[in-house]
């Protein structure tokens, strides 16, 4: 269902919009690290020398900015999928279409998309912006990040740049390029801002940390496309729509998809450590509610039996509040500090139990893979 706004409304918000770019240009843009690209397909570091005015539109300064030329340095490496998905019934075999969108990250094929545009598809089928099509091959999948690398038989392909979300706050503008509603036509463009970050939200298919909040609309068939800040470098990966809610839509950074992006294309998978938990961050209400005896920290909910937290004599109830001395209080935090480590090493682990300060060392494990 399409919905309409008034022309009011409309020319408030571009009008604030304009009042908005022309002063954030006009004191201008600190120089920020960013990641990129070599012609070899590494992903490396980088300077960039400071942004260039917005341009206006067509017909002079009285116009509001546009992104015109934004969306036309970008669009060139953003592809649209098209899948065909093979559906098991009682009797026979149906066969659904399904659409998404993708992103070229090597010079020689390699496409970023969703792990859950592309998890159950029989044939996929890449089209261009130049209106070439072809036929695209996993690569490799991974479920916690509902990221997936395809790769399609083709040669200098226009790629997009990696920006730094480390340095993203709530408030920085942000666009969105994807193929919505698998409209002819054309690439479909929004403009949002960065709402929120460090989002956990829950998906059917489990859930989803770190993430990156926007108001940018993303709709079905975007999924898999970049949100790019005004640079035009990519600074998440769009994924999930809060269901039924207007206006919030999530992403995964770059800082998290760029060393799954490695792995994936390395390796065809991910290798995780498992320290063989769950938890859920201690609020004020759980800390009085159950006495904890501590107002921050990760409260355990599960613990595997005979894994490794379990073998270092954690239990349900108690609240961790440090790896190797970092401190976490937070899920997110805690899982991205996990997965520094690698499979067979040793950590330290500072907790509370029973309202005691303690310390145990736990050997990770290998993550069972999906």
């Amino acid at each position: 269902m399409f919905q309409f706004y008034s022309e009011i409304n409309h020319l408030k918000f571009l009008a604030l919009m304009s009042l908005v770019i022309s002063v954030m240009f006009t004191i201008g843009c600190e120089t920020n690290a960013v990641l990129n690209e070599t012609s070899e397909g590494e992903i490396t570091g980088g300077k960039l020398a400071p942004s260039p005015e917005m341009p206006t539109g067509a017909t002079g300064h009285q116009q509001p900015p546009t992104l015109a030329d934004l969306v036309e340095s970008v669009e060139p490496s953003v592809v649209s999928i098209s899948v065909d998905i093979v559906s098991r019934g009682m009797f026979y075999n149906f066969t659904d279409e399904g659409s998404g969108t993708g992103m070229i990250i090597r010079p020689d094929g390699y496409i970023l998309t969703n792990f859950h545009v592309v998890q159950d598809a029989k044939e996929i089928e890449v089209s261009m912006s130049d209106g070439r099509n072809f036929s695209a091959e996993i690569i490799g999948l991974d479920k916690l990040t509902d990221l997936a690398v395809i790769k399609i038989g083709a040669e200098d392909l226009p790629t997009v740049s990696f920006g730094d979300s480390d340095n993203l706050r709530a408030g920085d503008w942000a666009v969105t390029i994807g193929n919505a509603l698998a409209l002819k036509g054309g690439p479909t463009v929004t403009l949002g801002i960065v709402s929120g970050l460090g989002r956990t939200i829950q998906t059917e298919r489990g859930d989803l940390y770190d993430m990156i909040q926007t108001d940018a609309a993303i709709n079905q068939g975007n999924s898999g496309g970049p949100l790019v800040n005004l640079r035009g470098e990519v600074i998440g990966i769009n994924t999930a729509v809060y269901g039924g809610a207007q206006g919030i839509g999530f992403a995964v950074s770059a800082k998290v998809a760029l060393p799954i992006i490695k792995s994936l294309i390395d390796t065809g998978n991910v290798v995780r450590p498992l320290i063989g938990l769950n938890g859920i961050n201690v609020t004020p209400a759980l800390a009085s509610r159950y006495n904890l005896g501590i107002a921050e920290g990760i409260l355990i909910t599960h613990v595997q039996n005979d894994g490794p937290a379990n073998q270092g004599g954690l239990k349900v109830m108690d609240v961790i509040t440090a790896l190797d001395g970092t401190k976490t209080d937070d899920m997110a935090q805690f899982l991205g500090l996990l997965w520094q480590y690698k499979v067979g090493e040793e950590i330290e682990v500072t907790y509370v139990s029973d309202r005691s300060p303690k310390v145990t060392r736990v050997v990770l494990v290998e993550r069972p893979s999906f």
